[in-house]
């Protein structure tokens, strides 16, 4: 990484959740010298859709260049929405839920088959359905886990209507990122849709839903090979 030209990591958050969750990761990567953005999302505001998160994410950028953007969950909608306005060099999706051009968030349930992924996750698990922590936070410490719910928002319902407003996805070098412990958004279940909505392999870390939390130094590491991977690294390093 000497050598090289470091990364502006630009944090977009899932549903009803806000910046905190990438705190540990924050702190991690601000060690290593990097500049970090972690945006927060306006949802809860019931007028705000896809194209206001994006906006959010924009007004938080600034001027910044060198940009890796790293988004979680439902993050994954406002993403190529960002790397459709400004340059981004990188793009990581991590546990995402994988859209595609055109498609509103509220219908990708049911166009991804999620539900019976779930109940094949729940059955293999014995999970009950209304286990929460067993679904969200089964890999973090009983404290972590109970701050996750403290801190959760309020999430509008407007963006879930809202058709991710990219033509295409977005001409940006894209890592997909899951966990395996994810009960969630299971392992197969994001194998299978990154393959088929991307052609992408994913790679895996372990982790539950908020991986981020659990192993933060991990996930940087994986960031920063991932920022020295991206095409056209080895030519900025030589400048």
């Amino acid at each position: 990484m000497d050598q090289m030209m470091p990364p502006t990591y630009v944090l977009i958050h899932g549903a009803a959740a806000d910046s905190w969750c990438w705190h540990l990761l924050v702190a991690e990567l601000r060690a290593r010298g990097h500049d970090v953005v972690p945006v927060d999302l306006p949802c809860d505001d019931d007028t705000a859709g896809l194209s206001e998160y994006a906006d959010a994410v924009l007004t938080a950028v600034g001027d910044r260049t060198g940009l890796a953007v790293v988004a979680h969950s439902f993050g994954a909608f406002t993403a190529p929405v960002v790397c459709d306005r400004i340059p981004v060099e990188l793009l990581v999706l991590l546990g995402p839920q994988i859209p595609r051009p055109g498609e509103a968030p509220g219908d990708w349930w049911a166009n991804t088959g999620y539900a019976q992924a779930r109940q094949e996750q729940d059955a293999r698990d014995g999970r009950a359905e209304d286990d929460m922590a067993g679904l969200f936070t089964n890999d973090l410490p009983p404290a972590l886990a109970a701050e996750v719910f403290q801190r959760t928002r309020h999430q509008a319902e407007k963006p879930f209507g809202d058709p991710v407003p990219v033509a295409a996805w977005p001409e940006v070098p894209t890592r997909v990122l899951l966990h395996r412990d994810d009960r969630f958004l299971p392992a197969d279940f994001v194998r299978r849709t990154a393959r088929e909505r991307l052609g992408i392999e994913p790679d895996e870390m372990p982790g539950d839903h908020l991986g981020m939390l659990g192993h933060p130094i991990e996930l940087a590491d994986r960031l920063d090979t991932y920022w020295a991977e991206r095409p056209g690294a080895a030519a900025a390093g030589r400048d």
